[in-house]
């Protein structure tokens, strides 16, 4: 029997990545949270590698700390390692990635929760959402306690439906061995709301002690290390070391003998997996020309002997398992730890959504994470952050925030949910954007902490700090422009050391630093009338000058692409009564119901002949 337990405004229904930015940005807006979690000791799990960042999802994090999320302080607190991938290329592709400690990740996150006000934090299995006349209204939980409610965000990463994959065995579980959420997949079935499988999974975990580190590769961190928080301050170091192991043919083979055990390939898996993070066996499947596989080898924390093997996930028997690792130089006394394991989940079609990341069909409720078919902790912090603030001004009356494609990669990664669809679990990379050269993670402050302070996420304090950096970056690009260096032994000195010709006459600062085989730092050195910047406003200035012909090319498709977006769409708009439009253009304008006429050409099916048709209706239809 059900009892009233209490009202709150906004229910979170699990406190994994998602779950944690979507409840942390709705009380701090002033809005009574309540957050639900399968198990408060799985708060913040990293169930595969303890890693935050990467190529793109390091642009991510940056953009989730400049809205003013929590990730990025919680990965500069805890880290044990930092890297700056993809330094050889340009300044677009720049990607920050640290190892963190799992448990000093957790302990942080699950403080942060505690300590914020306006937020209850509940261990309990939600099973049911209540609903009257199309709107959430209600949550139940297993032990019978029903919290009335006005919004709710479902974060239920891989607990969902949960069930787990080792060779020939199987078993209804969440990721690391925790219970399963079931109930809830039955309460929204109910509402309409149509689900699938997804399937993602993890490598095993070995002993510290059992590996020969001295036939790996050393992977040190950077000297110089940047963090993920445009707050963090201090000096921050490197305490471990990764390293760098491969496969080989032995391995291959082991593979091959047993793919027929494997539940991926012998039809046991229903689920899709994520096509840019496939398992050992896929790999040598799929690249069978291939000799060797690379992977890493990386500590799970500073107290613990476990050690992550990335790029070795399997879902192979356990014997198997311990054989192929085993085969690898380095490994050939590897103990298990942990067993890989494959996990297949309940998820959705993200085209049900809005932009808002609201159900289209039932008002309310909010998706966020894996539950919407996306794979990695960052992809799911951004969704969780944006739901997060959306709900949070629903309930108040407010208007919601909509990120644009060209304003961040979170806008990029709703918008591709919310208009294209995924057909296996989405994960984030460079190349999704085109505006990447404008959503480079060096100016995400600059991109959004305005919006985050108008939102109610920057205080004054950290907004008074942003626009001291702005102003030193607008200062010393002004100079920079007007500066003209004079020729001198010391600077041909440094222009003919990096093979490019020297100057017989004054030169501006601009012109020199335009040259790709000179640094901003090193032209500053020369110039006597250069301030000390901050290295992070020194780098704006450097890439705001190289590349500024390419930035204003990609403007001027922005401003392109604005016309379309602020064309709206009425709400009620009936396609299939639009003249001219094509069948199948209507069905899925119906189907996705877009906000905009950009939005609506980057649905697949809809042609420039059918955004044609939809201009000549809304002029014809103005009143």
């Amino acid at each position: 029997m059900e009892y009233q337990a209490g009202s709150y405004e906004v229910a979170v229904i699990g406190a994994g990545h998602a779950g944690i930015e979507a409840a942390l940005a709705a009380a701090r807006l002033g809005v009574r949270t309540i957050l639900f979690t399968m198990s408060l000791d799985s708060i913040a799990n990293m169930p595969c590698n303890p890693s935050i960042g990467g190529t793109a999802k390091g642009h991510l994090v940056r953009e989730i700390d400049a809205l003013g999320g929590e990730m990025g302080r919680a990965a500069d607190a805890t880290f044990i390692q930092s890297r700056m991938l993809n330094r050889g290329k340009g300044p677009a592709v720049h990607s920050l990635r640290v190892q963190s400690d799992r448990r000093a990740y957790h302990a942080y996150m699950k403080r942060a929760l505690e300590q914020q006000q306006g937020l209850t934090l509940k261990q309990a299995e939600v099973i049911s959402i209540g609903a009257e006349s199309g709107r959430v209204v209600s949550v139940s939980t297993a032990m019978g306690a029903c919290y009335r409610v006005s919004a709710v965000i479902i974060c239920s990463g891989t607990y969902l439906g949960g069930r787990i994959f080792v060779g020939e065995y199987s078993e209804e579980s969440g990721p690391d061995g925790l219970h399963p959420a079931r109930a809830l997949s039955d309460s929204l079935r109910e509402h309409g709301i149509p689900l699938r499988r997804f399937k993602t999974g993890t490598p095993a975990r070995i002993s510290r002690r059992s590996i020969d580190f001295s036939a790996l590769q050393e992977q040190p961190g950077d000297e110089e290390i940047i963090p993920f928080s445009f707050m963090t301050r201090g000096p921050l170091s490197n305490r471990v070391l990764c390293h760098i192991g491969y496969t080989n043919e032995a391995t291959h083979a082991l593979i091959r003998e047993n793919l027929h055990r494997s539940p991926l390939y012998g039809g046991k898996i229903e689920g899709v997996g994520p096509r840019y993070c496939p398992s050992i066996e896929d790999k040598v499947v799929r690249f069978s020309e291939k000799p060797r596989h690379q992977f890493f080898v990386e500590p799970m924390g500073l107290n613990t002997e476990e050690m992550y093997l990335q790029g070795m996930s399997s879902s192979l028997p356990e014997e198997v398992q311990l054989a192929l690792y085993r085969s690898c130089r380095g490994l050939e006394k590897a103990e298990i730890m942990r067993t890989a394991y494959a996990i297949e989940y309940d998820c959705i079609d993200p085209l049900s959504l809005l932009p808002t990341l609201e159900f289209i069909r039932l008002r309310g409720l909010y998706g966020a994470g894996q539950f919407n078919g996306t794979s990695g902790y960052e992809e799911a912090a951004a969704q969780g952050l944006l739901a997060g603030i959306n709900a949070a001004r629903a309930v108040r009356g407010k208007k919601p925030v909509i990120l644009e494609r060209s304003s961040s990669y979170i806008g990029t990664l709703i918008d591709d949910l919310v208009t294209k669809g995924c057909n296996e679990p989405y994960r984030m990379m460079t190349s999704r954007s085109e505006y990447r050269l404008l959503l480079r993670q060096d100016n995400a402050d600059i991109r959004l902490t305005p919006l985050g302070r108008e939102i109610g996420l920057i205080d004054e304090r950290r907004y008074a700090a942003f626009l001291e950096k702005k102003r030193l970056r607008d200062e010393e690009l002004s100079r920079v422009r007007r500066r003209i260096l004079p020729p001198g032994e010391e600077l041909n000195s440094l222009l003919v050391s990096h093979e490019t010709a020297p100057i017989s006459t004054g030169t501006s600062f601009e012109a020199l630093l335009r040259r790709p085989q000179i640094s901003y730092r090193e032209l500053a050195a020369l110039d006597k009338e250069a301030p000390s910047l901050p290295p992070a406003v020194a780098e704006q200035v450097e890439i705001e000058i190289k590349y500024e012909g390419y930035i204003h090319k990609q403007l001027a498709q922005v401003e392109q692409m604005h016309r379309l977006e602020s064309r709206p769409l009425p709400e009620g708009i009936c396609y299939r009564e639009v003249t001219g439009l094509r069948l199948e253009a209507a069905e899925k304008l119906e189907k996705i119901r877009p906000l905009s006429l950009g939005q609506a050409s980057r649905i697949s099916g809809v042609s420039p002949a059918d955004i044609s048709v939809l201009v000549i209706y809304l002029e014809t239809h103005k009143k």
